[in-house]
């Protein structure tokens, strides 16, 4: 009896593992997630884990002083962006193999981006927020990355600002002078400078207005060729 006992708890069992559903969201996605996934969008670390994902606008502490992305927890962009990115981050540690890349901010859908410049239109702080009455910024095609480097301890290296530092001192274009005036220092150019190298030589393009912000292709391109993220 307990012998025949034993064996038809076995056949329960593999009948249940036959009988169970498969999970509709293996990847743990959230509902905007699933979402981006489905455009064609790809999470970072399905690519490489190793680079760091600290999404600012998932919390309260940036600019906007709440948080935005409620429903967004992981970096997403487009599969092109992704490689480069990858690239890029083992690029930095054949350079220095002690640093590593950490993602702010990647795919933001269109509805974050209206919310961001309703805070910063009418003031001087409209240069450096995409107007989502002009279609937007190549972030809201998964097209752009916020990206800095951080040292063995999980610290970013110093740069001269901080992330979404909305002043002159987050600019590249003028970083000789600022440099000059003391602004910033040699080691915070020289580590913008190695930050940049990277992610150029992976393809990447630089802005103007701020040391993080690299494209993976000019927002004319985005707007012909990529959709919009809702």
């Amino acid at each position: 009896m307990k012998n025949f006992l034993i064996g038809i708890s076995l056949i329960l069992v593999i009948l249940a593992g036959c009988t169970a559903p498969k999970s509709s969201n293996p990847n743990g996605d959230t509902p905007k997630e699933a979402e981006m996934r489905a455009m064609g969008l790809v999470d970072i670390h399905d690519l490489d884990s190793t680079i760091a994902v600290d999404l600012i606008y998932a919390k309260p502490y940036n600019f906007m002083g709440r948080v935005l992305y409620h429903n967004v927890n992981k970096a997403f962009m487009l599969p092109e962006a992704a490689e480069k990115l990858v690239k890029a981050n083992r690029l930095l540690k054949t350079i220095r193999p002690d640093l590593n890349l950490i993602i702010y901010d990647a795919a933001r859908p269109i509805s974050i981006q209206q919310e961001m410049w309703a805070t910063v239109e009418g003031t001087d702080k409209e240069d450096f927020v995409a107007n989502p009455k002009k279609g937007g910024g190549n972030h809201n095609f998964g097209n752009a990355v916020d990206v800095t480097i951080i040292d063995c301890t999980g610290f970013p290296i110093p740069m001269g600002s901080e992330y979404d530092c909305f002043a002159d001192h987050s600019r590249v274009n003028i970083e000789q002078q600022l440099l000059d005036e003391g602004v910033i220092t040699k080691r915070e150019l020289d580590n913008r400078l190695l930050l940049r190298r990277v992610m150029e030589e992976s393809g990447f393009l630089k802005i103007d207005e701020e040391w993080w912000h690299f494209d993976n292709r000019p927002k004319k391109y985005a707007v012909e060729n990529y959709k919009l993220i809702p």
